[in-house]
């Protein structure tokens, strides 16, 4: 399964985690870089198109700034990736040169793919950068993002950039080398495929301790969940390895496959589904709920119980049901205010063409 589904992977987004890149100084771990430069190396030789999204910046910056654990403080942490992502970039240019690879650094936000021209215009220049044979290493712009720092993650970043190009793979290096059952108990395993990311699955899921890092196998669960929805394979697996991608690439049971849903969504639903921060939620009852879900319907405003937040019209919203479960998302055309006082010149809430069932 895994050599039809890999076969004709032409390009593949990689994330590079900061255990993966850093030694236990918390400084930028060198051989470990060069490995991996040489491991990109050889994908662009077999003519693959290679984006590298990386984590490291706060970690390599720690240690010039003399932090032994991560700070808490955002000015701190802002500092660190600073002065960590110069040296970064100064690294991956020098080992990628080796090889005879230019390097391009993209730093992203959260808005920079939420607005819509933006993301147009960070999709048109990665496929640019791509196609004049160059590496394209991105990075969230911690030293200005106040979300990433404090809430999110590049695992989900990489998931992003992904969807974006899109990509025919991604793959998530990091320490171990997948998806661990039964951690930490003599009948540990690591699962080599999943169909299906359910209760059990994310309950195999923690975050991290690294003093260095944040999300831990829970965000790499929920990148899955992301890419996996648009039709993209994901593998989870060690960085340590010297010949993990190209194993990965040639079909072998290295890491652990999430395996694609078979219907993709357009590009327009993507964006709304998994490029916003959604602003507010709608609370539906089971009536509603089996009728988006099931029958592919708009959501009207019988449905919907109560909201929760505040929104203007237009923003994209939660959708979830009594329990609090999100079962999708979508374009309110009411604001809050509106649902508040049941102000409704029109008869639907969220057309279908602007919703999206995660």
């Amino acid at each position: 399964m895994r050599a039809e589904l890999l076969k004709n992977v032409g390009r593949v987004v990689l994330k590079f985690g900061t255990g993966v890149l850093t030694d236990s100084k918390k400084q930028p771990d060198l051989p470990q870089l060069e490995q991996l430069a040489a491991q990109v190396a050889g994908l662009r030789k077999s003519g693959r198109e290679v984006v590298v999204v990386t984590s490291g910046a706060v970690g390599a910056g720690m240690g010039v700034l003399g932090y032994t654990r991560r700070p808490t403080e955002l000015a701190e942490l802002q500092a660190c990736a600073a002065v960590g992502q110069c040296r970064l970039m100064a690294t991956y240019e020098k080992l990628f040169s080796k090889h005879g690879l230019a390097v391009a650094q993209v730093l992203l936000t959260h808005d920079d793919l939420e607005h819509h021209d933006r993301h147009l215009n960070a999709r048109s220049t990665l496929v640019t950068l791509l196609s004049r044979g160059v590496v394209p290493i991105i990075n969230e712009n911690d030293t200005t993002s106040f979300t990433e720092l404090k809430f999110g993650d590049n695992d989900k970043l990489s998931a992003l950039v992904a969807y974006l190009l899109p990509a025919d793979l991604l793959i998530i290096l990091t320490t171990v080398d997948g998806v661990v059952a039964n951690f930490g108990k003599p009948n540990a395993r690591t699962l080599s495929t999943i169909e299906k990311i359910d209760a059990s699955i994310e309950g195999m899921a923690g975050g991290t301790e690294s003093v260095t890092a944040v999300g831990g196998m829970t965000s790499k669960i929920q990148a899955a969940k992301i890419v996996i929805r648009s039709g993209i394979p994901l593998v989870i697996a060690s960085g340590k390895k010297t010949n993990a991608m190209a194993d990965i690439l040639a079909g072998k049971e290295e890491g652990t496959i999430f395996l694609p849903k078979t219907i993709r969504l357009g590009s327009r639903k993507r964006w709304i589904a998994f490029f916003h921060h959604p602003k507010g939620t709608l609370l539906v009852d089971d009536g509603a709920k089996r009728a988006l879900r099931e029958k592919g319907k708009s959501l009207l405003p019988p449905g919907v119980l109560r909201h929760e937040g505040a929104f203007d019209a237009g923003d994209v919203v939660r959708v979830c049901d009594l329990n609090g479960l999100e079962f999708a998302r979508g374009k309110t055309r009411f604001s809050s205010q509106q649902i508040e006082a049941r102000d409704y010149p029109r008869e639907v809430i969220i057309h279908r063409d602007d919703l999206v069932i995660l």
